[in-house]
């Protein structure tokens, strides 16, 4: 069964599964620093009363079993530390049998954070993670030849990520269709970084290229990806840059550098072993076990492919769902449709027993959306600020913050200590929270080279509306 296996990817597979565990880390870091405030036992989304209405079989997690703040974090703990090892290449020289528990180990406690996550962990590169994580289970350890199915799956896995990522964006918004949908982009994406102004101001005709390129790839070069060598190398060397231009121009979690990292294992392994300073073990074996049970699950993931590969197709087509309950196959897409004008939400606060028209209000700061104008935006991926992602999307529908926006208000008001680490500021001290907190919208949009050089400011911003009134404590209730 030596056709099953591909010695060449040795290098590949190495790039690959470390460039997965360092996502894998962040992630878990992540989640350990921001669990209690948004999912803990008394956080805006409690993961207890999750639990009480979700049955084990819809949403497998260890946290079924058992829940504690204090064994969330040892979760979050242990998925540290593996995925360090993992980063370190300390699990390489592990027996096939214990490196593939490694990486199991990693999926089950990434699934189980995500299995109870909730609205927290409603975007796409969480399933894109668990997808992945769940195929780097069966590449095997550094005396392995890589098997080529899980070979093939991992091309796969791309091709549907950056296929129906093109697919929706032609389907969706016509700015696409016109390629003018990056006249706005830059401006009004999710969380701007420090480029993103200089990204925005450059000529619509740059801007119309950056769309057709982006279609190019999406829809043309990806089908690259199945062809063989240097064929399928090429393609993924076009996915890499393309990835790295959207790293530098935006803030978008770990999305682009999950992809750029799935890419590097269609890279021929040759490639690698000249560029990098590796050397290919003198005797790859691959156990007939292994290869029976790749074999298995390859079968198991082709089948599941089905319903994600009549999505892609589908006139209907949904961006990022999965359609089993492990993430093991999914679908995958971003930006649809695209904002043409930015709205913030600014979160205020006063000390003030009875709020009036001479009240002061204070501004609470996020640590990475827009807020002070004259801040410049912040590079955070590829971390994961949660809240402020979320934020965003209240700014185009107040309804998405329907079941958490009132209680991260009444942490506001309880000066709750870790919710306040979520933020970058607060401007009430410690001990002394607000008596009324209120939510007002504004309308952003950068500032020009002239405002720019005259008031220092990166944003320009005026008043759009109140979301929430003045409200106290007493107002909101118990949580």
């Amino acid at each position: 069964m030596d056709w099953l296996s591909d010695p060449g990817y040795w290098a590949s597979r190495l790039v690959f599964t470390r460039g997965l565990a360092a996502i894998y880390l962040i992630a878990f870091v992540a989640a350990l620093r921001q669990f209690r405030p948004l999912i803990g036992t008394h956080g805006m989304l409690p993961v207890p009363r999750h639990l009480a209405r979700t049955q084990f079989r819809r949403a497998p997690s260890l946290f079924h079993l058992h829940w504690s703040d204090r064994f969330f974090a040892a979760v979050c703990w242990t998925g540290i530390a593996g995925s360090a090892a993992a980063v370190l290449g300390l699990i390489d020289r592990l027996p096939l049998w214990a490196w593939m528990a490694e990486w199991a180990m990693l999926w089950v406690l990434y699934l189980s954070i995500v299995n109870v996550g909730q609205t927290w962990y409603g975007f796409g590169w969480e399933s894109l993670l668990l997808e992945a994580g769940f195929l780097a289970i069966w590449l095997g350890p550094a005396d392995v030849a890589p098997p080529v199915l899980v070979l093939w799956l991992l091309r796969w896995l791309l091709f549907r990520l950056e296929f129906g990522a093109g697919l929706i964006k032609l389907r969706g918004d016509p700015c696409w269709r016109d390629l003018t949908c990056l006249h706005y982009h830059h401006e009004t994406q999710p969380m701007p970084n420090p480029a993103s102004r200089w990204f925005h101001r450059l000529s619509p005709r740059i801007h119309r290229l950056e769309a057709l390129a982006n279609h190019a790839t999406q829809l043309v070069v990806v089908w690259g990806l199945l062809l063989p060598q240097p064929v399928a190398t090429a393609a993924a060397v076009v996915v890499i840059v393309t990835q790295g231009y959207l790293v530098i121009s935006g803030n978008f979690a770990w999305l682009n550098w999950l992809t750029l990292v799935l890419a590097t294992s269609v890279v021929d392994g040759r490639v690698w072993e000249a560029v990098l300073p590796v050397q290919r073990p003198p005797e790859l074996g691959a156990p007939v076990w292994h290869q029976v049970l790749v074999l298995v699950v390859t079968t198991g993931l082709l089948a599941l492919s089905w319903r994600p590969a009549r999505n892609l197709f589908s006139r209907r087509q949904v961006m990022n769902a999965s359609f089993d309950p492990l993430h093991l196959v999914n679908t995958y897409g971003a930006f649809g449709s695209v904002t043409r004008t930015r709205y913030e939400v600014v979160v205020e606060g006063t000390d003030d027993p009875d709020p009036g028209p001479g009240s002061v209000w204070r501004e609470y700061e996020f640590r990475g959306k827009p807020g002070d104008v004259h801040r410049r935006p912040p590079q955070v991926a590829p971390y994961h600020l949660r809240l402020d992602w979320m934020m965003w999307f209240v700014g185009i529908d107040p309804r998405y913050g329907g079941r958490w926006l009132p209680q991260f208000l009444r942490l506001l008001l309880e000066g709750d200590r870790a919710t306040l680490r979520l933020l970058r500021s607060s401007p009430f001290p410690p001990g002394s929270p607000p008596t009324h907190v209120r939510v007002r919208l504004f309308r952003y949009r950068f500032s020009t080279p002239e405002e720019r050089r005259g008031a220092g400011a990166w944003w320009v911003r005026t008043p759009a509306g109140v979301l929430v009134d003045p409200v106290s404590l007493d107002q909101l209730g118990a949580g």
